[in-house]
């Protein structure tokens, strides 16, 4: 495999981690959870889940820039000469980041501080958080995975 090729694959696994992961926890595990757990269960599972997938996430907030700049300079030549839908797609990186870093940084500490003092509406308040955006990020890279099989002209 070419390193050109190499660069893509990672750049495009990255992604589809992401937001294949976004996608199943809350298209697949959420309402499966739901189903078959009480509250407190259902809590105590989050708290296992999130801190396994967010290992992934951060390698993908890692790998995404490093092969993206590697990609548009091999074929843009630098920031400048890429396509807008290239620009929109750095910026919405931006936002999906932001909202991923305030999950695992503020969001996830409080469910965790409040299942471990069993304060079980505060836990659930906080998961109500993280599933809303979680819901926000997934629809974002939803566009961004649209944005690049599509490579508009806009």
């Amino acid at each position: 495999m070419s390193p050109v090729a190499l660069v893509y694959v990672l750049h495009v696994f990255s992604a589809v981690l992401w937001v294949g992961g976004m996608f199943f926890a809350w298209m697949i595990l959420r309402p499966a959870v739901i189903a078959a757990l009480e509250g407190p269960a259902r809590l105590k599972l989050w708290i296992q889940v999130f801190p396994r997938f967010f290992v992934w996430v951060w390698c993908a907030v890692i790998m995404l820039p490093v092969t993206g700049i590697g990609m548009i300079n091999i074929n843009f030549s630098g920031f400048q000469t890429a396509p807008r839908y290239v620009q929109v797609m750095i910026g919405l990186y931006i936002v999906m980041t932001a909202l991923f870093l305030r999950i695992s940084t503020l969001n996830l500490p409080q469910l965790r501080k409040s299942v471990e003092a069993e304060q079980w509406a505060e836990g659930a308040a906080a998961l109500g958080g993280i599933r809303r955006l979680v819901g926000i990020n997934l629809l974002i890279g939803i566009a961004v995975v649209a944005i690049a099989a599509a490579r508009p002209s806009f």
